[in-house]
């Protein structure tokens, strides 16, 4: 069978999936779809609410570290945090949200320019409307060269520009020192963490910043190709940023629990920054998995009946069954445990379903296309 006939066929075998299954389409990802699949509820995302809430009362910075092995789901975790927080604080002003991947990089400066991109322009303006009438939030700014900057700012919002370019640690121009007044470029780590954290006071004093919510995923990567002197400058900028923002920073963390102990090993200053954890663990039993892929049809199907604006067979009718799950749960159990894993990996195991369901939807395919073939002949 040619590729142009398989594809000619995807649209036939799409319709005979939803009238035998209720899904246009297989239900579990595979192992590197790491976006765009459903959040499997647990009771991790209690804890994870709890703190985001009452960071969003208070305003007292903290950090929230997201702990777990590899496929267990953390960057599924960020990923539907992202979203919510963003929903949560749709409408309200001073909040920035940022999701950032240091992948990876010898340096906390990518994270910090990131910080001030998000800003922005538009925040500087603000911020400039604000200090037009009353000045004395600039006070608050400790670096000399940040308060005639933002003195320049308040007398003329159209620096903004030319502002975030020196916040960017750019090359240092004329433009920059007749228009901003600044004589030195931000071009080290601990001279951008200064200009963010009298950035950040500032513009919570002068009541256009109420919080910067920073989701980091995948910290454990510095370690894997970093050198160990690279990874302890990197953690201790880390460190920096933390203790330079008493308020209106939220950082949420995700690591791998080896990665956590060397990091902690290497700057134990930093262990102290990390004590508020959420664990994120793997699959205990057929159970949970059973739940897991329950999860993942149920989602298909309710996706497919929007998108096609049908309702597709009952509930019975699954793609997969529990024979189909137990025996893919115990394969990989017992893999688990040869390398000493405590259960079996979400990823993992999605990704088992995954392959499970195309052997079917070939097979149902290819009976199809026999001469004894008869339509719908999927069997779950």
């Amino acid at each position: 069978m040619s590729l142009r006939d398989k594809l000619d066929g995807a649209g036939a075998a799409a319709d005979t999936l939803f009238d035998r299954f209720g899904i246009l389409a297989n239900p579990f990802p595979m192992s590197n779809r790491t976006s765009d699949n459903p959040h499997f509820p647990t009771d991790s995302d209690a804890e994870a609410e709890d703190r985001i809430v009452g960071f969003l009362h208070d305003g007292e910075s903290r950090v929230v570290v997201v702990e777990g092995t590899q496929g267990v789901g953390k960057t599924n975790f960020l990923n539907y945090f992202e979203t919510e927080i963003r929903d949560a604080l749709s409408g309200r002003e001073g909040y920035y949200v940022v999701r950032y991947l240091p992948d990876p990089e010898a340096s906390f400066e990518g994270t910090t320019r990131r910080l001030f991109e998000e800003l922005g322009e538009e925040h500087l303006s603000r911020l400039a409307a604000s200090l037009e009438g009353d000045g004395t939030p600039i006070e608050e700014a400790r670096g000399y060269d940040m308060r005639i900057a933002l003195r320049r700012l308040s007398e003329n919002a159209e620096r903004a520009e030319i502002m975030m370019e020196w916040l960017l640690g750019l090359r240092l121009l004329k433009t920059h020192r007749q228009e901003l007044g600044v004589q030195f470029r931000l071009d080290t780590v601990e001279s951008k963490t200064a200009a963010l954290r009298d950035m950040v006071r500032v513009s919570e004093r002068a009541g256009v910043l109420n919080g910067i919510l920073l989701l980091l995923d995948e910290l454990e990567k510095q370690d894997g190709v970093l050198g160990p002197r690279a990874v302890v400058r990197y953690l201790s900028a880390l460190r920096a940023v933390v203790d330079a923002l008493p308020r209106c920073l939220f950082m949420m963390i995700a690591i791998t629990p080896d990665a956590l102990s060397r990091y902690s090993s290497m700057l134990p200053a930093l262990r102290g920054r990390l004590e508020e954890r959420i664990r994120l663990k793997p699959l205990a039993d057929e159970n949970a998995a059973l739940e897991l892929a329950k999860f993942y049809t149920e989602t298909a199907r309710r996706k497919a009946a929007a998108q096609s604006g049908r309702s597709g067979p009952g509930p019975e009718t699954e793609i997969v069954n529990e024979a189909d799950i137990e025996t893919c749960y115990l394969k990989l159990e017992r893999r688990a445990r040869q390398r000493g894993d405590e259960g079996v990996r979400q990823r993992e195991f999605l990704h088992a379903l995954h392959v499970r369901v195309e052997e079917k939807i070939r097979d149902g395919a290819a009976r199809d296309r026999s001469p004894n073939g008869a339509g719908s002949s999927i069997r779950a």
